[in-house]
């Protein structure tokens, strides 16, 4: 369902509210009550209960049809079985948007499904945006409006600019639970989604000019395109998404046929797509937190170098230790800047970053001189100060803190590089410090692998995309050959598949489909010896788990004994009536096995996955993965993620393997699904034999899986 904008923004922002279930009682309607009343909301209050002549000294209206005016937005405090009985009548009064705060919906099961369909083919009938069920409601600190149930206590530090936007109201009261570093826009507990979904709140707080970044708690993507439509939107506008994903075991799924439906499940495609539309995923709550906290800089990174420097040696080792693993980029300073940094401080431990600036303990003319250092630095891109420092610490005086805080100030205002103060552990911070750096424009992170790691998700949300790749063309009379017809069951054999893929470039050895004997003698004779030979069917998407197959055969009388087994199997499998043939092809026995695919998620489109090739594809799981269709360069960056491509690149003698040309066999794959359309489903090259550099690689077996029934294709 398609929200109309004027019910989203009633319920965003409304000018007026009716709480339906408002009570003296201790209540979920006195709270809201309560909370409007201290927020100072200047629109008009509507509590709805024939058992009440007023409450908090407002007119009580026995009905929502006797309020008034047409309310905006009206908050049922009220159990599922009055909600069916009053919500037809929101529509016959007028109103504009609803919030359903109980549970007992969809996600009780199918009853409770029915109920929630109900609820939402009224809100659809009547116009009405709808938030929940089963949610905590909007609260709005910049309008001064709520329809949030948790009461309000002291609203002067909510606002900020985070827009808040979780399934989970538990999550939100968390992330409300500390306002220390930065406040909210808006706070959207969105429950069940039944009418608005997360796209709808991403598109308003896009165009919100209190918001300057995004943040999810997001269980299920109820409107996929929106959703994708809203993260390109964002971030074109320069708004970072910054999104936490529960529920990432993968789905169940039908019974695939290929590896790559298997490899590629949900979690994993999920992530991609972030990736692909520059979202920032993270994985935990504290992770999100420090994204947001750095996000409040007056400055953002525009490169991934980040140059530390602490008053510690242990420190220093302790965050490299840490941040190995992760990828981030701390590089080393350069000699003539350690020169510079030596020339005051004294020698320095490691390379330089973290820079150590205690040497002869004169913090006062050492640390200001660090961070000069590495302010000047052509190799840095972010600055950060380690210190650890809290709230009625025991040790040092309140004015040393501050002390230490004004350097980095100092420093900030003499360069266009962002400066962060990072405590070591996550949620350790000095109030003192953060508000006098709040001032500055400098940001409070906390947590090494976590603050860190945020300052580089937000300098990879600054990076561009490499820009779309331009598809090879292929010949018109090729056109036809690509539109896959395949058999009932859906799959197209390994011969055909291969014929189909030799037309955009994938490379295939040498083979040829028998009939008899006489034929496969006569292609063995023409490719050479020694040859493998395949039983052929479209029923057998996996011949080798069968005995379908028979490797490095190397004489015709090899060949011979080769052809009565894998008949007799056939015939045990009750696969003649499917035997397309056999196929005689030449045994390619050198190469490093890697394999590439291609699956189709419900809700995101195909996607390409290349990694360690061979039998144990699915135990090893070493892959990386790409939405369809490839940017520049994506290729290439694929095969380097694999850990297959850095044990590669890390042994010692032997020839490379040529992996550029296995990059234009995932061109040609990309090039493939653009000609071929809708109705490639899933896609197998298992192994491609990469051989030594300047000798090709070689698909060696195929597997498409195509839509059942015919149907129209086209790129």
């Amino acid at each position: 369902m398609t929200v109309p904008i004027r019910g989203l923004r009633a319920l965003i922002e409304p000018g007026s509210i009716a709480i339906v279930g408002a009570s003296e009682r201790p209540s979920p309607g006195r709270s809201l009550v309560a909370s409007l009343l201290r927020f100072g909301y200047e629109g008009a209050i509507y509590p709805v209960n024939p058992k009440y002549a007023t409450i908090s000294r407002l007119a009580c209206y026995p009905s929502i049809l006797e309020v008034p005016t047409p309310p905006d937005v009206v908050a049922l405090c009220i159990g599922p079985a009055q909600i069916l009985e009053i919500f037809p009548l929101l529509a016959e009064r007028g109103a504009r948007a609803a919030v359903i705060y109980a549970g007992g919906f969809a996600e009780q099961g199918e009853d409770g499904r029915k109920l929630q369909d109900t609820i939402a083919g009224l809100c659809r009938d009547g116009g009405i945006a709808l938030c929940g069920p089963n949610a905590m409601g909007i609260l709005n600190p910049v309008a001064r409006s709520m329809t949030y149930l948790s009461e309000l206590r002291d609203p002067a530090r909510l606002a900020g600019n985070v827009g808040l936007i979780s399934h989970s109201g538990s999550v939100c009261n968390g992330m409300l639970a500390d306002l220390r570093r930065f406040g909210f826009s808006l706070v959207a507990s969105t429950g069940n989604e039944a009418v608005t979904t997360t796209a709808d709140y991403l598109e308003y707080l896009i165009d919100d000019d209190a918001t300057r970044v995004i943040a999810t708690f997001t269980e299920t993507i109820r409107a996929p395109e929106r959703y994708v439509a809203a993260l390109d939107r964002a971030a074109a506008k320069g708004k970072p998404v910054v999104v936490l994903k529960v529920g990432r075991n993968e789905r169940s799924r039908r019974a695939i046929q290929s590896h790559t439906g298997g490899l590629a499940g949900e979690a994993r495609v999920f992530s991609e797509l972030l990736r692909a539309h520059r979202a920032i995923e993270v994985h935990e709550l504290d992770e999100l937190t420090e994204v947001l906290a750095a996000c409040q800089g007056a400055r953002w990174p525009r490169g991934r170098r980040i140059g530390v420097t602490s008053g510690s040696g242990g420190q220093s080792e302790l965050i490299l230790d840490l941040v190995a693993p992760l990828g981030l980029e701390l590089p080393p300073l350069p000699e003539a800047d350690r020169r510079e940094a030596e020339r005051v401080i004294g020698p320095l431990s490691g390379d330089g970053n973290p820079l150590d600036y205690w040497g002869n303990g004169d913090f006062r003319t050492n640390l200001p001189h660090a961070l000069a250092t590495l302010g000047r630095s052509a190799s840095h891109d972010a600055i950060v100060y380690c210190l650890d420092s809290h709230d009625d610490q025991p040790l040092a005086l309140p004015d040393r803190l501050l002390e230490y805080v004004r350097f980095l100030a100092e420093a900030a205002s003499l360069n266009d590089k962002p400066h962060y103060l990072m405590n070591t552990r996550p949620g350790v911070m000095n109030r003192s410090q953060v508000e006098l750096l709040r001032r500055h424009g400098i940001p409070v992170i906390g947590g090494i692998r976590q603050g860190l790691s945020a300052i580089d998700r937000l300098a990879r949300f600054g990076c561009p995309l490499p820009p779309p790749r331009t598809a090879r063309p292929l010949p018109a009379q090729r056109l036809e050959a690509l539109r896959p017809t395949g058999a009932g069951n859906g799959t197209i054999n390994e011969f055909q598949a291969k014929r189909l893929l030799a037309a955009c470039g994938v490379p295939a050895p040498r083979e040829h489909l028998a009939a008899t004997m006489m034929d496969a003698l006569r292609a063995a004779s023409d490719i050479g010896y020694p040859i493998v030979l395949k039983a052929i069917a479209e029923r057998i998407p996996h011949k080798s788990n069968l005995g379908l197959v028979a490797l490095a055969l190397r004489s015709e009388n090899e060949l011979s004994a080769a052809w009565d087994c894998l008949n007799r199997r056939v015939d045990a499998l009750g696969l003649r009536p499917d035997l397309a043939g056999f196929l005689v092809q030449e045994f390619v026995s050198d190469g490093v096995e890697f394999f590439a695919g291609i699956s189709r998620d419900a809700d995101f489109g195909l996607t390409l996955a290349v990694g360690s090739g061979g039998t144990d594809i699915e135990l090893v799981r070493d892959f990386a993965l790409r939405l369809l269709p490839l940017r520049e360069g994506d290729a290439e960056a694929m095969i380097a993620e694999t850990r297959l491509a850095a044990r590669l690149a890390e042994r010692p003698g032997g020839p490379a393997p040529d992996l550029a040309a296995l990059a234009d066999c995932l061109y040609a794959l990309d090039d493939f699904v653009r000609a071929a359309g809708t109705r490639i489903v899933e896609l197998d090259l298992n192994p491609i034999k990469v051989r030594p550099a300047g000798q090709g690689c070689v698909a060696v077996d195929a597997l498409i899986v195509t839509k059942p029934s015919a149907g129209e294709t086209g790129p």
